[in-house]
């Protein structure tokens, strides 16, 4: 009986929650409708800037917490595996480090994410970023998946793909500045 009550409550508290979100987009929808020059400012944040998706993340979650939390006394689920990067040496490479690994090396991800780029890059081959939730881009070259899709959410430690050729590109960067790799490695 006390979990149908608590069930029924975390039911209704994420329908506000999402009756609160919709409120919010379709206000924002009208008030760039009424402001062009706004509209235009945002779709060049969107499009030619990068958009910090975990800095949208966390002022969401500070206001309205998180919109599907039911319960939070469920225990948390912790991930099965938590591999760590294993190299056999590092050399710099472009603006970050390659590191010989062994043939068809599984590379686990650093830090928990988002992917927000798939795709070649000049030099570093296939390559994925991912936009960790400490605001750093990682970049994973070199390297090919087959079941993570754009904007996919990732957690550390998990499986992201299989080096090509025995060399791992990495490269870390903030707000367009790259970042020492020997912090991050």
């Amino acid at each position: 009986m006390k979990e149908k009550l608590v069930l029924k409550r975390s039911i209704k508290k994420a329908m506000n929650k999402l009756l609160l979100t919709i409120l919010l987009f379709l206000g924002g929808m009208i008030y760039l409708k009424a402001n062009p020059n706004q509209k235009e400012l945002l779709e060049r944040k969107l499009y030619e800037e990068s958009l910090p998706f975990q800095q949208v993340k966390l002022v969401y979650e500070k206001y309205f917490g998180n919109l599907l939390s039911i319960d939070k006394k469920l225990k948390k689920v912790e991930p099965v595996f938590q591999e760590r990067l294993v190299y056999k040496e590092k050399k710099a490479y472009e603006n970050g480090v390659q590191l010989s690994v062994s043939n068809h090396y599984m590379v686990p991800i650093l830090e928990s994410g988002i992917i927000v780029f798939i795709g070649e890059k000049e030099n570093t081959g296939n390559t994925i970023i991912i936009e960790q939730i400490d605001g750093i881009d990682t970049y994973y070259g070199n390297i090919s998946i087959d079941n993570k899709k754009l904007y996919d959410y990732v957690e550390k430690g998990e499986i992201l793909g299989e080096v090509n050729n025995k060399e791992l590109y990495l490269a870390f960067q903030k707000k367009g500045e790259y970042l020492d790799y020997n912090n991050y490695i």
